[in-house]
């Protein structure tokens, strides 16, 4: 599940995150059976790449 842009702010300040943010967001996964995804941006503001993470089941 994407993170919406409610859980951003409230876990960063800012609209578009950055590799530094990953700590900041990691927490938006706790629970099993969870994944989340996370669009990165680079320095210049640009899409970069697409953070995964979160918990199975097993």
């Amino acid at each position: 599940m994407p993170l919406r842009e409610d859980e951003i702010l409230a876990a960063t300040g800012g609209a578009k995150l950055t590799r530094e943010h990953i700590e900041a967001i990691d927490g938006l996964a706790e629970e099993r059976w969870i994944g989340r995804c996370a669009v990165l941006h680079d320095t210049a503001g640009n899409p970069s790449e697409i953070y995964f993470w979160g918990f199975s089941g097993d």
